[in-house]
């Protein structure tokens, strides 16, 4: 008589008797109810894997099948950009007949444990705004069919599609604005452990200045804030303008720093377009009212949420098709911290 089972039969007690635990840590290991040692955990997780178990949680109404349901992971909801593009993807879950199952995460751990449980709940895919999920639990999704896509990532996992701002279209939009504006010395304005998206956003800005439009190096400066977000660009401000720093022109990783940075600016007696020039990333409403105007780059939360789900439902369809990266056009909005230089002229007497 055989031990193996159907990967549907198998049951919790099942795995306490191959990992040598009992069943209720089974239970709180895969319902986050109760502390379960490390060790422990490994030991049923390793079991888990090993018989095919998969807590479905939704299993009577669901007959077993894939649900409806989409996970959606997200990190630092009080950032405008972050909760308008889920905005815009709960939309488009909507849209196309599904329902969004959102957790926020705040860290790598957490971000795992969200993935596994979306498997546990049988979702019909998910989507990563943040954070890097770990390659084996990706493979662990591929293997029950469910697709992954990750926003503004690196593709550096197989399997998983990818759908990214045009950041290349963006370093040439503002390096090209600036250089009209007249700007011969500029900087880039990023914060400590940014994102991969921030990252590749300055690494092509800088290729652009220095390589391409032949700035110096030392006319290229890269400012570093302590932390993410308005306060983090008004410090960086203060720090600069302290060491007695300047530049005419500054392009940011996103629209916060941003206006932040600006604030810093204008409290030490600079404001733009004056003083400098400063471009900002994201478009949020904030860039928009008056006390900023602030010149930006526009991601395109709706084309973005689009193209996500159309990554989703094509991989669900086929797991095997051929890795995607989607690219998404990107547009200067101009304002007032870097106008127009032909308006600008118009307006000199």
């Amino acid at each position: 008589m055989t031990n193996t089972r159907k990967r549907g039969s198998v049951t919790a007690e099942d795995v306490a008797k191959l990992a040598g635990v009992s069943r209720a840590a089974v239970s709180r290991t895969f319902s986050n109810n109760g502390s379960v040692a490390r060790e422990t955990r490994e030991k049923i997780v390793k079991a888990a894997n090993e018989l095919g178990y998969q807590v479905n949680f939704l299993a009577q109404g669901l007959n077993r099948k894939r649900s409806q349901l989409i996970g959606v992971v997200v990190a630092r909801l009080s950032d405008p950009f972050r909760s308008s593009l889920l905005e815009g993807l709960l939309s488009e879950i909507q849209r196309k007949g599904y329902q969004a199952l959102v957790t926020e995460v705040r860290d790598d751990d957490e971000l795992e444990m969200t993935i596994r449980r979306f498997t546990q709940f049988r979702v019909s895919g998910v989507i990563v705004t943040s954070g890097q999920p770990p390659a084996n639990l990706v493979k662990e999704c591929v293997q029950h069919n469910i697709p992954v896509v990750g926003i503004n990532r690196h593709m550096d996992i197989p399997d998983v599609d990818f759908v990214c701002s045009d950041n290349q279209m963006a370093a040439v939009l503002v390096s090209e604005q600036l250089i009209r504006s007249g700007c011969s010395r500029v900087g880039w304005l990023n914060y400590e452990n940014s994102t991969w998206s921030g990252i590749n956003r300055g690494d092509l800005f800088r290729h652009m200045m220095i390589e391409e439009h032949a700035f110096d190096v030392s006319d290229f400066l890269e400012i570093t804030a302590q932390v993410d977000g308005y306060e983090g660009g008004r410090k960086a401000a203060h720090v600069f303008c302290e060491q007695g720093k300047r530049v005419d022109g500054i392009f940011c990783a996103n629209a916060q720093l941003a206006c932040g940075f600006l604030d810093g600016m204008r409290e030490n007696g600079f404001d733009a377009p004056n003083d400098f020039h400063i471009i900002g990333f994201d478009n949020t409403l904030q860039t928009t009212q008056y006390s900023y105007r602030l010149t930006t780059i526009h991601q395109d939360v709706q084309q973005t949420a689009q193209r996500v789900l159309t990554c989703l439902e094509a991989r669900g369809q086929d797991p095997h098709i051929r890795q995607r990266f989607e690219e998404i056009p990107v547009k200067l909005m101009i304002r007032n911290t870097s106008p127009d230089v032909d308006s600008m002229n118009k307006r000199m007497p």
